[in-house]
């Protein structure tokens, strides 16, 4: 019994040297690769996470990856200059939004959503902050661009992947909607309800 314990230990400790020595995060198969094909990462990948919860560093995943990085709660402790917050436009925010939630999607898909037409400098913007991506093209005529959020999107607003976007529920509840649009369901329910 005991041999298997040190085995596992010993597999946590592999883990989590690798992970620390790592320049980017790195996935589950990429980390079993490192340690030639090893059994039982993400077992040891959870009981990394336990230990490390309590503590000023934190194991944590993002998408499909796992990186080390400093506990939420501390990081002002780490900032040696003011930074500046990036500023998105309305139409840059709403971009965002619906490449999040349709993605992949291409320009004329996120104008048809919007219902204007986007500068080719708001997804420029989106890319240099690094939270868009080209995600290759859509087999249609003229094979437009599609384009997908990024890791660094994820890490950025805090989410483990796309799921934990929130709903419609919680955005009502956040206030975090336009009254003109919940002005405009509240009517479609209201013409629905005549209409039956």
């Amino acid at each position: 019994m005991s041999g298997f314990a040190d085995s596992r230990d010993e597999l946590v400790r592999a883990v989590e040297a690798v992970l620390f020595a790592a320049t980017t995060p790195m996935s589950v198969e990429a980390i079993r690769a490192q340690l030639n094909d090893a059994t039982g990462v993400r077992a040891a990948l959870a009981r990394l996470q336990e230990d490390y919860a309590p503590r000023g560093i934190q194991l944590v995943r993002r998408g499909e990856r796992w990186h080390f990085q400093t506990a939420a709660d501390l990081a002002h402790l780490l900032r040696r200059t003011h930074e500046e917050p990036r500023k998105l436009s309305r139409a840059g925010i709403e971009t965002l939004a619906i490449i999040a939630y349709h993605e992949p999607a291409t320009r004329a898909e996120i104008e048809a959503i919007r219902g204007v037409q986007i500068s080719k400098g708001t997804i420029d913007v989106l890319m240099e902050a690094g939270w868009v991506r080209p995600a290759g093209r859509r087999e249609v005529p003229g094979r437009p661009l599609l384009y997908a959020t990024t890791a660094e999107f994820l890490a950025h607003f805090g989410l483990a992947s796309r799921r934990d976007l929130p709903g419609l529920d919680d955005l009502k509840a956040a206030g975090l909607l336009d009254p003109v649009d919940l002005a405009t369901e509240q009517l479609e329910v209201v013409t629905e309800t005549k209409q039956d």
